[in-house]
């Protein structure tokens, strides 16, 4: 027997099909063919249709079950991971009642900023564990100050993921971790945020009924299981953010571990069972994933100065390849002979107080400095921005002992990799796995067979581990001068 994982991504649904028994992988689908469209109406906005999540999911499933010559009866259940922070609204008859906001629409940020003044710093830090900022409820609350008559249909909001669901299943549900990235949960009192509800004005009858985000939650609906290819008889057992998903898709379960990935932007995601916070501005706090009853949270830190600096210089070095780049990056010394690089380029940086350092090369001698120099230089530099976002998670009461990625982008080059481990003094492992595949296993997992899952993890996805190099000193002399050159560019901004 099978089950499927659903990834419901900016740009693509990616779907997986994983065999119960062992957790193996059999296959793997995206669709469209091309990316998914982004509407922007105006700068800064970013919405999309949640019926083109919908019909690229069906059409995604029933790729998997065609490929693979499946009954549907073969699959049992269905798990899904999709994008955070977005906003769904639907009327009483569950038909959508505009465009989703999605994750990286910025509409939402001076009402975010109002809300900590009003709601004030002591509550947000100690019951929401973030300020509103530019999350869900905020969106939310913007919909009701600027489209007034949208707003006086809605009948319950949801999250993307929620509206998946809701459209497998005819039930409209939610989770206490999607509530928590939406930063409607409080912590402190262990449910819905009265104050915040209240300070937005908000009625927590709009607040679909909550679920564990593992275990049944509902059935596929008869009256859909010709559009998405699916036996009514397919139990729908979890559902989580992509962040959250991915550190359970590398098995990231317990306080200390750290999953990472180093796209276009980087992201560290950090477990903790502290309920506690001094970063509300430069750090998320989320209820984290876990089929146990423990109240874990996931600390996430961005960084948006990532991968997106690595391909900006490959286009410059006009290279045919990120492999060849790695290659010639392990010919420059640790340091890359004094060449630094700060990485931030790609707008303001949340972990910098949202300041905008920009991208800077700096001691560069074209007379002394090769192209290995510059590519080791730029990875050194992305590299050390990480260090630095793991050291603001530290102070935050992290102890991390051990970090787990996706052996991809950037984590795929040894520089890059042995650079974090060395500097950090933690091992880092890389995991062949994607959110997809997390969230079809998720669907079979339990309490009960929380070993043979973490098992199956290492079986079937393990690739390789760094560990911190013995000439630790060069790499913490490379990333002190790495820093006092951040600090001189932070001060004069």
């Amino acid at each position: 027997m099978y089950s499927v994982g659903l990834d419901i991504g900016t740009s693509f649904i990616k779907a997986a099909l994983t065999k119960n028994s062992s957790g193996k992988l059999i296959d793997l689908v995206l669709e469209p063919s091309k990316e998914q469209a982004i509407i922007s109406f105006k700068d800064g906005w970013a919405e999309q249709d949640p019926e083109v999540w919908w019909n690229n999911s069906c059409k995604a499933i029933k790729s998997l079950i065609s490929k693979n010559n499946l009954n549907p009866n073969d699959i049992t259940s269905l798990g899904i991971s999709y994008q955070m922070h977005g906003l769904v609204l639907v009327d009483k008859e569950g038909k959508c009642l505009r465009k989703s906001i999605i994750w990286c629409d910025d509409r939402a940020v001076e009402i975010g900023k109002n809300a900590y003044v009003t709601l004030g710093e002591k509550y947000c830090t100690e019951n929401l564990l973030n300020s509103p900022a530019n999350f869900t409820a905020s969106k939310l609350k913007w919909v009701k100050e600027n489209e007034p008559e949208i707003y006086s249909k809605i009948h319950k909001i949801m999250l993307p993921g929620d509206y998946i669901v809701f459209k497998f299943s005819e039930k409209i549900t939610t989770t206490v971790c999607g509530l928590s990235e939406g930063i409607f949960w409080d912590f402190k009192k262990n449910k819905i945020s009265s104050a915040l509800l209240k300070n937005f004005q908000i009625p927590i009858s709009m607040i679909p009924e909550i679920v564990p985000s593992f275990g049944f939650q509902c059935n596929v609906s008869l009256n859909v299981k010709n559009e998405c290819g699916l036996s009514e008889n397919v139990c729908i057992n979890y559902r989580a953010g992509d962040q959250p998903n991915n550190a359970l898709s590398l098995n990231v379960l317990k306080p200390g571990q750290v999953a990472a990935t180093a796209g276009t932007s980087g992201v560290i995601y950090a477990v903790t069972d502290q309920l506690k916070t001094l970063e509300t501005e430069r750090i998320n706090n989320f209820m984290h994933v876990s089929p146990k009853k423990d109240q874990l949270i996931g600390k996430l830190l961005c960084i948006n100065g990532a991968g997106i600096e690595y391909a900006k210089l490959k286009n410059k070095l006009d290279l045919d390849s990120y492999e060849t780049m790695n290659l010639f990056s392990e010919k420059s010394p640790i340091g890359s002979k004094n060449l630094i690089y700060l990485p931030f380029g790609n707008g303001s940086e949340r972990m910098l107080n949202n300041k905008n350092v920009g991208s800077k090369l700096i001691n560069y001698d074209k007379e002394k400095h090769t192209n290995s120099d510059l590519i080791r230089a730029t990875l050194e530099g992305i590299a050390f921005a990480f260090v630095y976002g793991m050291k603001i998670l530290i102070k935050d009461g992290v102890n991390p002992n051990l970090i787990r990625a996706g052996n991809d982008n950037l984590f795929q080059s040894s520089v890059f990799s042995e650079t974090i481990s060395t500097v950090l003094n933690i091992k880092i492992e890389l995991y062949n796995t994607t959110g997809a595949i997390g969230a079809s296993r998720a669907s079979n997992l339990n309490v009960s067979n929380l070993e043979k899952f973490a098992s199956n993890v290492d079986k079937n996805d393990y690739f390789k581990t760094y560990k911190p190099r013995a000439n630790h000193y060069d790499y913490t002399n490379a990333y002190d001068r790495w820093l006092n050159e951040l600090k001189l560019v932070l001060n004069k901004l």
